[in-house]
């Protein structure tokens, strides 16, 4: 009953023949899906799949046997087909919509103008409905009826599908297309990014013969060719065919930037190269060639002075090619530069014009360089003659008194608010703000707090998924609260602006700088909680796992939080695993559809996320997780190995190729250039990255090893393994191990240098707490301790004396390694001074390298029971048997009795240690300490207090994974005999 057919009695027997082949005959029907209903209403997604499965069989059907299609029915599955291929069938207003399509689809189209009718007068603005009742009315004869309610509806210039296409059809069937035309042209309007309307009006006009428009829309696809041409010019290196390209694009459209910086490439490249244009005939095949400095300087004027001599607001490209010529220049030491204008008075001239746009700050920024120092301040004091400020009332008149008396000056509107914010932030750029004493750092708080605050009343309408226009202005004290922190080393500035961060997200709750700095403030006091909350809600889409993932796993494990940081690192494996997967798909669609430039790009994308550095970094981390939560606890150490799949013997890591896609921008900061984050400091950071990912994958690789150390074939069974066709794995433990004590020396070498990157910068990795704590090095010896046992299990005890003597003195080394990082962690992770709150977020961070240091001591302290048990037995045996009751006891197996016991101390410190900080964290109020800073009002003060509330929370949850892992181990350590 879904399609009309125009046919005849003897073609019944044929439809009831498919209809019976169709599910089961793959060879005549491509398409067969099976639909299990479980309700009497099915769900959206069971409605799409029907009327996919409806539409395809319809077309294998009637192809099959040249049934005729009746016209509305042609229609009707055009809309059904739309419907399917885009979901509408979610919208309530499709099911409303169903029962007329019934109706019109069988040809009952006075039953589908009454029930058209029935549902107007529940839904007056269904517009979809109007359309149909036309569509029934034209059907039955009443054609100007019909068309008057059709125009009823396109009056409104509708762009949901179902007008759209409702309406196509009723124009099609009153012969009139050149309404089709309009009614997409009206949709193009209101949502010109659809390339879908695009492609309906570009049929519309074919229809209608409209040649000319038809080669306009296309427009977009000739700029892509264009841009095409520009970038196979550069490839092969072709600069006068790129100029000339540029020349010709820039007098079409004198705003496209990328043609601009194309422009300036091939100039000074055809300068350097010295090229000259022939004398005779044309200069290349696109045309006449710019090739001296001179012309270009006439170009760019006579760009600037068409769009001064414009009455409409001026295209900005023009005006900053001015400027980006004179810095190419002036980095050329060339002396046409002054030709060009004073920059100052350029720059000045370009904020009168574009000041009140959010882009003018990023647009000026690229060109501060150009001011010399001793003109900074006259610059900003020129720009602020410029920006309309005034006197506006507050709230209440004391605070209006209290403004009066600070002299601030509140902008009426929204444009001159954006004109004082660039300028605030030219002002930063510029390393102003950064002058500033203590004193006058903190009036300047205090000023864009209040400017922050006024601005909320020109965003009152706002939805919550939009800004506030003065969000830069709270963002900009946050920078400031840490630059007092920089510079004063008071904790309490970062207090504030945590509770600063906070009231500004409750204003802004969709605000991602916010929440960034707010990452990376609780991150760097130690707390890892409110950060899982923080970044769950920046909604990270696809790639954005790789590029800004790193903020959230760098601090993941250090901070003790062991489950959410398992839980991180799995959601962004997530995201890698599944794009070896859908790159797939991607690649064969592209190969489906034609579009085979597409597939090196997605082949590319591949690679480049596999050869992620963050992607080897989860991965490591994600499997170290694994086995310090569960080897030895639910399962052994060799069984949570193999678990994870992990295959000792290989290097899984491309580190000939490996790929850094961090985006290390992602922060907002106006800092000068001078504090902003160097390519040096990329590439050091980028090293540091490397050298604790060795470490890791290292420690990983050999924690695998030594689960297979105790199962290695004995030198006796190896002929019989290789005639069953099994080789004898080599011994990889010692290379491995030889690995990590080069790696070892190497990241000594590199933290001896102290480098330190900006604050808002890539946060350094564990690397320098790792070896200042002695966790790497006590982990390193912990695997040599291993290779002794090693040798003592090749050799009978009585011709190993040295070897138990390394292996006594790696027993109290290790307790004593171990103690002295268990002493790094005593202390008070918050504590209040004089009405302060204090953080010691490094001694979180130690203990968590204690715990991992305790787990891999104790799976090591597993291997060597594994081999002096046996060793003792043997021993006891022997004893027996000769009746030799005198006989001393190799040192060995005292000294490994004395090494568990000393363990099983250090581990009940290290739990009655834990529990005394919890103990201290519960008990310590923090109430009212906020409110004893005189420059926060109550309100702030509350903020503040959220803040530090959510940190001793943090805390508290750290310090009980951290108390449940050592109470494990303990239990596992109580079974560690011989």
């Amino acid at each position: 009953g879904v399609f009309c057919v125009k046919s005849n009695p003897q073609h019944v027997p044929h439809i009831r023949k498919a209809t019976r082949l169709c599910p089961f005959s793959g060879q005549r029907c491509n398409t067969f899906l099976s639909i299990n209903s479980h309700s009497n209403e099915p769900d959206s997604d069971t409605h799409s799949t029907i009327l996919r499965l409806l539409t395809n069989y319809a077309h294998w059907l009637f192809n099959s046997y040249r049934l005729v299609w009746s016209a509305p029915a042609q229609n009707i599955i055009r809309i059904y087909s739309n419907m399917a291929a885009r979901g509408h069938v979610q919208d309530p207003n499709d099911r409303r919509l169903r029962p007329i399509y019934d109706y019109l689809d069988n040809g009952n189209n006075k039953m589908a103008v009454q029930q058209a009718d029935k549902l107007l007068k529940k839904h007056k603005d269904l517009h979809c409905a109007k359309v149909l009742k036309a569509i029934g009315l034209q059907r039955t004869g009443k054609q100007d009826e019909a068309f008057t309610l059709a125009q009823e509806v396109a009056i409104l210039e509708p762009t949901d599908d179902n007008s759209l296409q409702a309406l196509t059809i009723l124009y099609r069937e009153m012969h009139r297309p050149e309404l089709v035309t309009k009614l997409y042209e009206s949709a193009v309007r209101k949502v010109p990014t659809s390339e879908e309307y695009h492609s309906h009006l570009f049929m519309a006009y074919a229809r209608v013969g409209e040649y000319k428009k038809m080669q306009q829309r296309l427009t977009s696809e000739l700029q892509s060719r264009e841009n095409k041409r520009m970038l196979l010019y550069k490839q092969l290196e072709h600069w006068p065919e790129c100029n000339a390209l540029s020349h010709k694009l820039l007098l079409k459209n004198p705003d496209d930037w990328q043609f601009y910086l194309s422009f300036y490439d091939s100039l000074f490249h055809m300068l350097d190269q010295g090229w000259c244009p022939p004398e005779e005939g044309e200069h290349c095949m696109e045309g006449e060639v710019q090739c001296s400095v001179a012309q270009a300087i006439s170009f760019v004027e006579e760009r600037v002075a068409a769009e001064d001599g414009k009455e409409s607001r001026p295209l900005r490209g023009p005006y900053l090619a001015r400027l980006e010529l004179i810095l190419r220049l002036r980095q050329r030491g060339c002396p046409e530069e002054r030709q060009l204008g004073d920059p100052l008075e350029l720059m000045f001239q370009y904020f009168v014009k574009f000041g009140d746009k959010p882009c003018c700050i990023t647009d000026l920024r690229l060109y501060l360089e150009l001011l010399n120092p001793e003109r900074h301040v006259q610059f900003i004091n020129r720009l602020m003659e410029t920006v309309p400020m005034e006197t506006v009332p507050l709230s209440s008149p004391e605070e209006e008194e209290e403004e009066e008396e600070r002299g601030v000056a509140l902008p009426g509107d929204t444009r001159a608010l954006q004109r004082h914010l660039c300028v605030a932030q030219l002002s930063r750029a510029l390393g102003l703000q950064h002058a500033l004493d203590p004193a006058q750092k903190l009036a300047l708080i205090q000023e864009l707090k209040t400017r922050y605050r006024h601005g909320l009343q020109f965003g009152r309408t706002c939805l919550k998924t939009e800004l506030q226009f003065s969000d830069m202005y709270c963002l900009m004290a946050a920078h400031v609260y840490i630059d007092l922190w920089a510079e004063t080393g008071d904790e309490g500035a970062l207090w504030q602006c945590l509770g600063l961060l906070e009231e500004g997200l409750t204003q802004s709750p969709s605000s991602a700088q916010f929440k960034l700095l707010l990452i990376l403030l609780f991150c760097r006091h130690g707390a890892f909680e409110p950060v899982v909350d923080l970044y769950s809600s920046l909604d990270a889409k696809h790639i954005q796992h790789d590029t800004i993932g790193y903020l959230l796993t760098r601090y993941a494990e250090s901070l003790g939080q062991f489950a959410a940081a398992s839980q991180s690192c799995n959601f962004s494996l997530r995201f890698f695993h599944s794009n070896q997967k859908d790159t797939s798909e991607y690649i064969i669609q592209a190969y489906k559809y034609g579009a085979f430039e597409k597939i090196p790009e997605f082949i590319a994308f591949r690679t480049r996320l596999n050869r992620s550095l963050h992607f080897a970094q989860v991965r490591t981390e994600s499997m170290l997780l694994d086995l310090l939560l569960e080897a030895d606890i639910s399962s052994s150490l060799e069984d949570s190995v193999k678990s994870l799949g992990l295959c000792a013997e290989e290097e899984d890591i491309p580190w000939a190729h490996i790929r850094d896609n961090r985006d290390l921008t992602v922060l907002t900061n106006w800092d000068p250039a001078a504090r902003q984050l160097s390519e040096e400091q990329k590439r050091q950071s980028l090293e540091e990255e490397s050298l604790w990912l060795r470490l890791r994958s290292l420690t990983l690789r050999l924690v695998g090893s030594l689960a297979t150390l105790s199962h290695c074939p004995a030198p006796r069974n190896s002929e019989k393994a290789a005639e069953n066709g099994l080789a004898t794995k080599p011994d990889i433990y010692r290379p491995l191990l030889s690995q990590l004590d080069t790696t070892l020396q190497d990241a000594s070498r590199f933290a001896e240098r102290g480098l330190q990157y900006p604050f808002l910068g890539p946060p350094s990795t564990r690397l320098g707490p790792a070896l200042s704590s002695g966790g790497c090095q006590c982990q390193a010896a912990a695997f040599h301790l291993a290779t002794h046992l090693q040798e003592l299990e090749a050799h009978s005890l009585e011709d190993t004396e040295e070897v138990q003597t390394r292996i006594g003195n790696s027993f109290k080394s290790l307790i004593a390694q171990l103690q002295e990082i268990f002493n790094k962690c005593k202390g008070d992770l918050l504590e209040v001074k004089d009405n302060q709150c204090k953080t010691q977020p490094t001694l979180l961070e130690n203990l968590v390298f204690f715990v991992e240091s305790i787990c891999i001591v104790l799976w090591v302290s597993s291997y060597c029971g594994s081999v002096l048990r046996p060793l003792k037995s043997s021993l006891q045996k022997k004893k027996k048997k000769k009746k030799e009751i005198n006989t001393a006891t190799p040192a060995v197996f005292s000294g490994f009795q004395e090494y568990a016991a000393g363990l099983q101390t250090l581990l009940s410190q290290a739990l009655d240690h834990v529990r005394e900080q919890e103990v201290s964290l519960t008990a310590l109020k923090l109430e009212g300490l906020s409110l004893q800073e005189p420059t926060l009002t109550e309100e702030e003060g509350r903020f503040v207090q959220g803040a530090m509330d959510k940190v001793q929370s943090s805390y508290l949850r750290s310090l009980q994974e951290i108390r449940e892992l050592l109470k494990k181990r303990a239990e596992t350590l109580r079974s560690l005999k011989i």
